[in-house]
């Protein structure tokens, strides 16, 4: 897909929910993006169908049909780059990259991440949550990092955890904030106002702020 706009390259996994939050806020003009290639990293990833009904460009490289994950990382590279993207986008991609892929890319790759880092960085942080009795929950977009789930905070949106919550209606309540949060931060960085400064990140010149009103 050509056209005016930061160009994306989004990664997946799963059901796809934040490339598709992301997709229909580009094709919307709220953001000045547009998404050049989905890439997903397993057959039975659901994202695939829903990115082709979204009349985007896919491909997939199975992980698990590699030799080893330096030769993944390779064509996932190559990839990346022949789609011409200019900023990485990590969509619920549940794989570690290692360092070197990671530095690659370095200032041109986010994430988004279902907690209030840097608590509760890895996986299944609903049920972790919960199981703490923590108040608050939410989410967290950040640039990529080698450290997983450590890189600068761009953005955060907090949830209350409520009486009853179960790891299913808390997951639901987070989601919902990271399809907004996601395109957000999409949009400040396309349009040059979200900056990262001597490791720090600048929002209009500003040190960034890091949860919603």
């Amino acid at each position: 897909m050509s056209g005016p706009g930061l160009a994306l390259a989004v990664l997946i996994s799963g059901r796809g929910s934040n490339m598709a939050a992301i997709a229909r806020a580009c094709a919307a003009g709220q953001i000045g993006a547009r998404i050049v290639r989905v890439i997903a990293d397993r057959r039975g990833a659901a994202g695939i169908v829903l990115a082709a009904e979204l009349g985007l460009e896919v491909e997939v490289l199975p992980a698990g049909e590699f030799p080893d994950r330096a030769a993944f990382e390779a064509a996932l590279r190559a990839s990346i780059d022949e789609s011409g993207a200019q900023l990485v986008v990590l969509a619920g991609f549940m794989r570690i990259l290692s360092p070197q892929f990671t530095a690659h890319y370095a200032g041109a790759m986010l994430n988004i991440h279902p907690s209030l880092l840097p608590g509760y960085p890895g996986l299944h942080t609903h049920e972790r949550v919960l199981k703490a009795g923590e108040r608050e929950h939410g989410a967290t977009v950040h640039f990529v990092t080698s450290e997983l789930d450590a890189g600068p905070v761009a953005l955060q949106a907090r949830v209350p955890v409520l009486p009853g919550d179960t790891v299913a209606s808390l997951s639901a309540r987070v989601q919902q904030q990271e399809h907004i949060i996601y395109p957000q931060v999409i949009g400040w960085i396309a349009d040059g106002r979200l900056r990262l400064s001597g490791g720090r990140l600048e929002l209009d010149g500003r040190p960034l702020p890091a949860t919603l009103p």
